[in-house]
């Protein structure tokens, strides 16, 4: 093949920006070259790093300079706005690309299938989520009028939701929260937190410096009940072997030990408290029914047929994220992934030709940053492989113009790598005028016009 290798990554996360980064770097770039096309469904970039980090983590925000450094590369547009497959189909890039990358990632709430799942005031995370950090599909307003609030789960999007749940709108003004949401968190009437894990401390799987950052609001106590400090021969071995589970444990039992201080919002983390009912009156939440468990000496738990009930009017469940399913691709229901081998799609076990994944909707929502780049150097691996066999079909329409022609054709109004920095720039902009970094835009036709789509 004389010309560049053309490639589509549907999905401008994390994942898929890894995967161009991988293709950038790779022999292939030199010899014939790589020519990519990274299409995202929302006007700007970044996925989760924008719309599923909580926007009192500046840190981890900070990867954004790393993927923008990618996507400055002279091989690689950007079409955001661009949905699959309401714009461009399956067959539609088979005809334009060469191989086709999907990271799409893990929007939605799994599902948690106990009584009262359906009551109002039962929620999921990334709802709140998508709310909080200013996702154009989610709505503008969220309901906050509950004083107690139960959080089901002991990850670290837990500790997220019970942490902006917890948290004054004025701590938070800073940060780049939009309009809509410092008004709805100024009407937050929560002073309890409770966030439920069914296993031990050492099972926990918070990241400790998630764990510590609870403890730094002067307006957040963060309550541990000592009798939830217990292990058994397996959370001692997790111990040893494992740093981070260590330093969750101690901060943990540091937390247990001190007096209850006088801060006005308490953040209570329960262990050892298995969700079985959502009680409602009136079809709205009305307390959170558990049972109390108790180690088996592996690390897991078993019930004990001691049950409690708290009260609280509202209930988020943290239990993981789940990927859409995506049109002409298989799918696997129970993990939410689609099935692969090392990245490479598979129909009933056999590869579908020029089709790859990686991220979330790869290996599941688990994982930091660094396994998302070692699933993509690991997809990446594998399609060039398969170039190299001569297994990779070779587009009918491998113009780069083409793609430009076929979204103007259908209306599409789509955004650009220029576009994104348009709108990057108003966002600062609206934030300088109060003292702030930015201020993100919310209104999806206001992305638009800022970006110049």
């Amino acid at each position: 093949m004389s010309r560049p290798i053309r490639i589509a990554i549907v999905g401008a996360g994390p994942a898929g920006i890894y995967a161009a980064d991988a293709l950038l770097k790779s022999k292939s770039a030199q010899d014939p070259g790589v020519s990519i096309d990274l299409f995202e469904r929302m006007p700007a970039p970044f996925g989760l790093i924008r719309y599923g980090v909580a926007p009192d983590h500046p840190r981890i925000k900070h990867i954004v300079q790393a993927l923008q450094q990618v996507l400055d590369k002279p091989q690689l547009r950007l079409f955001g706005n661009v949905d699959y497959p309401a714009h461009i189909d399956l067959d539609d890039l088979r005809a334009l690309y060469d191989a086709v990358i999907f990271s799409t990632g893990a929007n939605s709430d799994r599902a948690l299938n106990i009584p009262g799942s359906d009551l109002s005031g039962f929620h999921g995370a990334a709802e709140f989520v998508s709310w909080y950090d200013g996702h154009p599909f989610a709505p503008r307003t969220w309901p906050l009028g509950a004083h107690r609030v139960a959080v089901l789960g002991v990850g670290n999007v837990a500790l997220d939701v019970a942490r902006m749940l917890a948290k004054t709108a004025d701590e938070l003004l800073p940060t780049e929260i939009p309009p809509n949401v410092y008004e709805g968190l100024r009407a937050n009437k929560a002073l309890e937190v409770h966030v439920f894990g069914r296993r031990g401390p050492a099972q926990a799987k918070f990241s400790p410096m998630e764990l510590r950052e609870l403890d730094r609001s002067g307006n957040i106590e963060v309550v541990v009940d000592p009798e939830d400090i217990e292990y058994d021969e397996a959370s001692i071995e997790s111990r040893r072997s494992n740093k981070q589970a260590d330093m969750v444990a101690k901060a943990l039992e540091n937390w247990a030990i001190r007096d209850v201080g006088d801060r006005p919002h308490k953040l209570f983390l329960h262990f050892f408290e298995s969700p079985v009912e959502v009680l409602g009156d009136g079809g709205r939440v009305v307390g959170l029914r558990t049972e109390r468990t108790e180690l088996d000496g592996t690390g897991n738990v078993g019930g004990t047929g001691r049950f409690r009930v708290w009260d609280v009017q509202s209930v988020y469940r943290a239990v993981g994220y789940y990927s859409e399913e995506l049109p002409k691709l298989p799918f696997d229901l129970a993990s939410g992934t689609i099935p692969h081998a090392s990245g490479r799609v598979l129909d009933a076990g056999v590869h579908m030709t020029s089709l790859y994944v990686t991220g979330w909707i790869k290996r599941g929502p688990v994982g930091l940053i660094g396994h998302t780049k070692g699933d993509a150097n690991e997809t990446v691996a594998c399609l060039l492989e398969d170039y190299a066999a001569g297994r990779l079909p070779t587009a009918s329409a491998p113009e780069p113009e083409a793609v430009v022609d076929l979204l103007e054709q259908r209306g599409v109004r789509y955004t650009t790598r220029e576009g994104w920095y348009l709108l990057d720039a108003h966002e600062r902009v609206l934030g300088s005028s109060q003292g702030r970094e930015r201020i993100k835009v919310v209104d999806r036709d206001a992305m638009l016009d800022a970006s110049g789509a």
